[in-house]
């Protein structure tokens, strides 16, 4: 059976079954999409049009649609973004907090209706199963796509992992990190950020490198950079397929070797790149937080 067989049969009898396909979601009488839209509405600031739109995977039209009809039922208010008066913010108002309250208690009600006919360690077998089977099927659904200046959404989201990834390094290194040049963008240099629901999942980029000759061979060589998975995702092979997607990059530059440094705190981030292929080497720079030193010949 191959996963597409496994995925139409949960399809069949566990989705159809509980009512997610139905028009009234959950029986509020709302349909998924806006049941969806106005779960992620923040609930203290609220969110912007763009946001919701980005984080959602929908076109503007349809988000608008959504919007109008929960606008009509009292649920959101839609007003000027304080920070840009250009923009749309979208609010709660006291009835669409209650409205979400409910939306939360009828899916834990039917959770607890679905599980209760087993066993406790049938549950637990089930909590686990379906953790997994969520992470591996929200993988799949990752983008990743280059930094693009132009664009704020994916520049919010590197800033956002960017920021994520120095806070975890300063945690592990026991002399704390404190990288200089984070905002640079160099000649040659690229940044890709891997999201989730408009969230980053995981963080990389390349840059040009004078790698010694003799160092996995010759040729021009590329430094991979800031690599960064968040831990929630860590398990699902987010962080080799960001590499890989990095060598990619690098091949399409006329790279021909790729080194990158790390520490030896960041024992996850030392097993992948050995499973890639890469080698160990002599320090090839002056960056007084690696200790570990890899390289490959792409």
């Amino acid at each position: 059976m191959t996963v597409v067989d496994t995925l139409r049969r949960f399809n069949r009898t566990y989705t159809q079954r509980v009512g997610v396909l139905e028009e009234s979601h959950l029986g509020t009488g709302r349909t998924l999409g806006a049941s969806r839209l106005l779960y992620e509405v923040d609930g203290d600031t609220g969110s912007t049009v763009g946001e919701l739109r980005d984080l959602l995977g929908l076109d503007s039209g349809y988000v608008a649609r959504l919007l109008r009809a929960l606008e009509s039922d009292g649920l959101v208010a839609t007003e000027p973004d304080p920070a840009d008066r250009r923009r749309r913010r979208v609010v709660l108002t006291a009835a669409g907090r209650a409205a979400r309250a409910d939306l939360d208690q009828r899916s834990e009600d039917l959770a607890a209706r679905l599980v209760a006919p087993l066993t406790p360690r049938q549950q637990a077998r089930l909590d686990d199963a379906l953790a997994t089977a969520e992470l591996l099927v929200r993988a799949a659904t990752v983008e990743l796509r280059e930094v693009d200046p132009a664009d704020p959404a994916s520049v919010r989201a590197a800033r956002e992992a960017l920021d994520r990834y120095v806070a975890e390094v300063a945690d592990r290194l026991s002399g704390g990190f404190a990288p200089s040049g984070l905002d640079a963008v160099e000649p040659g240099s690229t940044w890709v950020v891997a999201t989730s629901d408009g969230r980053p999942a995981a963080y990389g980029g390349i840059r040009p490198v004078d790698l010694p000759a003799g160092v996995a061979g010759d040729g021009p060589a590329v430094e991979v950079k800031r690599m960064w998975v968040d831990p929630a995702w860590r398990g699902a092979g987010l962080g080799g397929r960001m590499l890989r997607h990095l060598e990619e990059l690098a091949r399409s530059r006329g790279a021909e070797r790729v080194a990158l440094d790390t520490n030896s705190a960041l024992d996850e981030a030392v097993a992948l790149y050995e499973r890639a292929g890469y080698a160990r080497v002599e320090r090839y720079n002056d960056n007084v937080d690696a200790e570990l030193f890899f390289a490959k010949r792409l």
